[in-house]
């Protein structure tokens, strides 16, 4: 069968904002089919009609190799993906992305389908949770400098590196969003962000082989609700302080989640001898469930995995108003709570309320750990919260 697209007709679309002329392409290909280049041409003049406009991707399966659909657009622009498109063979290896969303104003994917990776052979050569010189593979999905967009209904499986990653955005929403991978898979970060600015994630399960949500440097006002995490390495802020150049981070929140059968739980990590000076403030975790979470609270400012630091060198990053309130259920090890700060900038305002996390292994009940910060504590502490004295650095 024949490819086809630029099939324009009129519809009705009140509730995705279109107006009664919006104008459609539809992808024609038959299952089974490589998109790319048909993709690309539909985007493009989609991307040129004055009016919104949307491109469609039927139900089916569909090969598609390494594209950028970049703006900017006359219109805003609507993707709605309803089959599974498949990464192919030459998606692989040296290669920083697979699918990328650019320089767009006014963006909406939706639509029920899914992004298949085929991450399960790059796994094995993936060693960049282990070095910095290792082979590049390529993120799965890419938002870059996005701007007022929504994003729903869609799913990432199998990753070869993250799944979703968000950079330059503006006024975005993510919603019902479905990320699997094993939790083996190496660097399958569910959903990071860095850089960007009003960004809510909502209403999502997230289940891979790294963080379910990891937030990088220049994140402002991220609101995090209603996400289930698990297996993966829990919800992060950071790694931080690893490049120079770095941007503060502030304002981000997760409330009413749950997190189960994770590595980690709620997160705060910065590198020692970090590599620049910046501050992430207002950082809030609340009303959060916890199922078998190792390291349910884990604030961790020697962060350095694999030994690719100096560890003798405090943090430089700087911690400000930072709350862990809520926090309820039961962890996988007697670490129920750890604020290990930095001896250089030991965090300022960190507050502690109404911790009720149960460990019942053999070596003993749940612990909470402190160095360098005193922490105001409120309400129930279960295990029994510490006050450590701040030490300064000589």
């Amino acid at each position: 069968m024949g490819a086809y697209f630029g099939v324009s007709t009129i519809f009705v679309f009140c509730l995705l904002g279109f107006s009664a002329n919006a104008e459609e392409f539809t992808i024609g290909s038959s299952s089974g089919s490589d998109i790319t280049q048909e993709l690309l041409k539909a985007f493009t003049s989609a991307c040129q009609s004055p009016s919104r406009s949307r491109v469609v991707i039927p139900k089916g399966e569909f090969k598609l190799g390494e594209i950028e659909l970049r703006g900017p657009c006359k219109a805003p622009i609507d993707i709605v993906l309803r089959g599974t498109v498949k990464a192919d063979g030459n998606t692989a290896y040296g290669k920083d992305k697979w699918v990328v969303f650019g320089n767009i104003n006014g963006f909406k994917l939706h639509g029920g389908g899914a992004f298949d990776g085929e991450g399960n052979a790059a796994w094995r050569v993936n060693n960049c949770h282990k070095t910095f010189e290792c082979k590049k593979l390529p993120i799965s999905i890419r938002f870059d400098f996005i701007e007022n967009a929504i994003i729903k209904d869609i799913s990432s499986i199998d990753a070869k590196n993250f799944h979703i990653n968000v950079l330059g955005a503006k006024n975005m929403t993510m919603s019902n969003i479905k990320i699997i991978a094993p939790e083996d898979s190496p660097n399958t970060d569910g959903i990071h962000l860095g850089r960007s600015d009003g960004v809510k994630i909502l209403n999502s399960f997230i289940s891979t082989g790294d963080d379910c949500i990891s937030v990088g440097d220049g994140m402002k006002n991220l609101h995090v609700e209603g996400v289930v995490c698990g297996p993966g390495h829990g919800i992060s802020v950071g790694s931080l302080g690893r490049y120079g150049m770095e941007q503060d981070v502030s304002g981000i929140t997760v409330k009413n989640c749950t997190l189960q059968s994770t590595d980690n739980g709620l997160r705060i990590k910065t590198w020692p001898s970090s590599a620049c000076s910046t501050t992430a403030s207002d950082i809030h975790f609340e009303d959060i469930i916890l199922k078998d979470v190792s390291n349910p609270i884990l604030i961790d400012q020697e962060y350095c995995p694999w030994n690719q630091c100096n560890k003798q060198k405090s943090s430089t990053i700087k911690l400000v108003n930072i709350s862990f309130k809520k926090i309820r259920g039961t962890s996988g090890n007697k670490d129920a709570v750890k604020l290990l700060c930095s001896k250089g900038y030991p965090c300022q305002n960190v507050e502690i309320g109404d911790i009720d996390i149960r460990y019942n292994g053999a070596d003993g009940p749940a612990t909470f750990q402190c160095s360098n910060v005193s922490p105001k504590i409120m309400g129930t502490q279960i295990p029994k919260a510490c006050s450590a004295p701040v030490t300064k650095a000589n």
